[in-house]
This record gives C-alpha cells, sequence and structure tokens, in this order.
C-alpha cells in the first residue's frame, strides 16, 4: 500500500497524539514544530508534578469543559481518564491518584513521558521537524519559515494543533488565526483562562503580603462555593482557588463591568458562632488579638480583612462575623493572558465537521488549545488535548479513505 503524506503542523500533546494514531495506520507523518524542541508548554506545566487526567467519575469529568461539553464528548469517550493512564502505562510512565483526585506520574515530571513518547513515535517511522514556523497557506501547499530560509511544503492532508493564546514564549502566540481567517474560518478572540487578577491593593499590604498563602479558606462566585487556598501577589491574586473561579469571574466582569471573589475565612466555624465569640472579647484588647482569640484570625489573614474594610475594628461583632464569612475582593482586571495557563475561544465548533475537519478548508483538521473550549486545571485540559488529537486523526484518516 502506498505510504500517504500528512503534515501535523504543532508538536504540542495534541499534535503528537495525532501523529501516534496516523503513524500507527501506516501513513506517512512529518510533524512541523515552531520551538526547538517539541511539547515546550507541556514540559514546563510537568516540572512541578504533572496534571496528566483527573480520577473523578467520568460522568462528571465529562462536564467540565462548560459550553463545548457537549461536542467534546464523543473525542472524550474515545480517550477517557483510564485510557490516558493505560497510554501512559504503555510508555512506562506509572501513575497514582493524589488526594484531589488528580493524577500524576510516579516520576512527577513530564520529561520521562516525553522521551519514551518521541522514541515510540521515531520508532513509528514520524520525522520531526523542529524551527520549522508555520506561516500559513500558499496555492498549493503550506508556507514554513526555516532555519534555511522559507519553504513550501505540498501534502495529501494537514492537521493543525498550534495551540491558543497562553504561555507565547513556549510556541502558543496565536499567529495562525489571520491566516485562517482569511480563507473564510471564524476565530473568536482569545481570552484568559485559569489566570490570576488584578486588585488595588494598597502599597503597605503588598509590600507585606506578596507570595503570602491564604490558606483554608472557601471562595465563592457564580461558578459555586470551593474550599481551597490561593497566593496573594504584587498584582493580586493567583493559585488554584482563583483558577475554578477564574471563566465565572472573567465572564461576569464582561457581562457587568465589575465582578468579586467572596471569601469564607473561617470555613469551620459558623457565622453565629463567631457572632458569640467575638462578643465575648474584652472591647479594650487590641483589634488584632480580638480577631485571634475570637475567629482564630492572623497574619495575611487577618490583614486582609483591614485592607478590605479599613474600619472593621470599628464594627460590631455582628457585623464582623458577617464580614468574615463573606468578604469580598473586588478584581479589576484578568491578569495578561500571556501569563494564563490556557484560554477560552478559538476556532468554533460550528466551523467543523464531527471529524475536526475545517468545513472552509477540505483536508485540513484542526486539535487541542486551537479549538473554543476551556477547562480547569488538573489534568481536563491535558486530556482533551490528547482527546482531540486523536479524534482529528481519526477523521482525517476517514477523509483519506473516503478519497
Amino acid at each position: 500500500m502506498e505510504r500517504t503524506e500528512i503534515a501535523v503542523i504543532g508538536g504540542g500533546p495534541a499534535g503528537l497524539m495525532a501523529a501516534e494514531i496516523l503513524s500507527e495506520a501506516g501513513h506517512k507523518v512529518t510533524i512541523f514544530e515552531a520551538m526547538p524542541t517539541a511539547a515546550r508548554k507541556f514540559l514546563l506545566a510537568g516540572k512541578s508534578g504533572l496534571n496528566i487526567t483527573h480520577a473523578e467519575d467520568y460522568r462528571n469529568f465529562a462536564t467540565r469543559f462548560g459550553g463545548a461539553s457537549d461536542r467534546l464528548r464523543q473525542a472524550l469517550d474515545g480517550f477517557t481518564p483510564d485510557k490516558v493512564r493505560a497510554w501512559a502505562a504503555g510508555l512506562g510512565t506509572e501513575t497514582f491518584v493524589g488526594t484531589s483526585g488528580r493524577v500524576f506520574p510516579k516520576a512527577m515530571k513530564a520529561s520521562p513521558l516525553l522521551r519514551a513518547w518521541l522514541r515510540r513515535l521515531e520508532a513509528q517511522g514520524v520525522t520531526l521537524l523542529t524551527r520549522h514556523r508555520w506561516m500559513g497557506f500558499t496555492e498549493d501547499g503550506h508556507l514554513f519559515e526555516t532555519p534555511e530560509g522559507r519553504k513550501i511544503v505540498h501534502c495529501d492532508a494537514a492537521l493543525l494543533a498550534l495551540g491558543g493564546a497562553s504561555w507565547p514564549r513556549l510556541g502558543s502566540d496565536a499567529a495562525w488565526v489571520p491566516w485562517l481567517r482569511e480563507r473564510g474560518v471564524t476565530v473568536d478572540g482569545f481570552r484568559p483562562a485559569n489566570c490570576g487578577f488584578d486588585v488595588a491593593w494598597s502599597e503597605t499590604f503588598r509590600e507585606r503580603f506578596a507570595g503570602e498563602p491564604l490558606k483554608s479558606v472557601v471562595a465563592s462566585s457564580e461558578a459555586g462555593s470551593f474550599p481551597g487556598e490561593f497566593v496573594v501577589s504584587r498584582h493580586g491574586i493567583e493559585g488554584s482557588l482563583v483558577y475554578a473561579h477564574a471563566a465565572s469571574l472573567r465572564d461576569r466582569m464582561e457581562r457587568d463591568g465589575d465582578a468579586a471573589l467572596t471569601l469564607d475565612l473561617a470555613p469551620g466555624r459558623t457565622e453565629e458562632r463567631l457572632r458569640r465569640d467575638l462578643a465575648r472579647q474584652d472591647h479594650k484588647a487590641s483589634f488584632s488579638n480580638r480577631l485571634r482569640k475570637g475567629a482564630r484570625l492572623e497574619g495575611v489573614k487577618a490583614a486582609l480583612l483591614r485592607e478590605l474594610v479599613p474600619e472593621a475594628a470599628k464594627i460590631d461583632p455582628e457585623r464582623l462575623a458577617a464580614t468574615i464569612k463573606a468578604l469580598p475582593i473586588p478584581l479589576l482586571r484578568p491578569r495578561p493572558i500571556a501569563e494564563a495557563i490556557s484560554s477560552a475561544g478559538g476556532i468554533g465548533f460550528d466551523q467543523i465537521d464531527a471529524n475536526y475537519m475545517l468545513t472552509a478548508l477540505p483536508g485540513l483538521f484542526v486539535a487541542g488549545e486551537m479549538l473554543d473550549w476551556e477547562a480547569p486545571t488538573g489534568g481536563y485540559l491535558l486530556t482533551a488535548c490528547f482527546a482531540t488529537g486523536r479524534a482529528a486523526a481519526r477523521g482525517l484518516e476517514a477523509w483519506l479513505v473516503r478519497g
């Protein structure tokens, strides 16, 4: 059987997974990657512990992708979290479930998995060309900027997996957007997802507490109420608990012009219990002592209360208890998309068919964060990149067969 020339443009998780599926099927596959090495964002994300997937009940897992959950379901069904773990094990990477339900490699980093994956792709005949940056289309091919100059590549079919717009220094810079728009593909503007937010801290609070974690709090927004922790930054707030609310807060800002993240600083105590304990304190004692003894608040928690409610020392125990249980942090804006863990926006699902082919450009398929979906951190993002890479590869193969 004659082997078919396929270009996979983008060497991140979605592109590598697509190349794996297509090369397994006997096709001749070349991966074109703009950066000096493949999967740089994947490697950086895995430096402190790679969330490869999540172990929550799959019925819940499949709903974590916002408005795109239904559209992604078929791809996710084809590569469920259990299948992700089995795939990793096949590459010699054993995984375990952390206390949060996140699934990690036992090695706690991405590099051994990536090295094994690249070796397998090479053994399957996949060619990886780095420093080959896609520059759009020519009349009958794809244009690349390479160390040897510009090059035109002709292929029977191509799959784009160029990422979204977060962490552009690692390759996901959304430079591809105008080239697809010129060819009639609608691309929604990118927005930060899983991001921090700016807050108008006083200089005193910023200098003293930037970098301090707020632990054992419950944060609430329109997304719901979740326990966890986050970090005070020089600019505002960031961290896993903030990211869990980021999409809701961002959307609220876009809709209403403002938003606040509401904190329960004492989740282990009821408002009534707090009121009684605060009322018992000697009113002649310092406010710091009254907070420490009556509400067990000190350090950054007490300072945050003072920062956001300057008159806190003067209000009565009833109001103070209510404030401690529902303290709003007014937000100014999301942090820039270049700092975000992931992005929302991209190619809408109405622009592709069921096989992930662009309806405006037959023979061109897309996968990963180029598509308009978002998800929380904790393994959801990576699983969907894997799953859409596989689904788009299957779709490309079916398109070639139909010929």
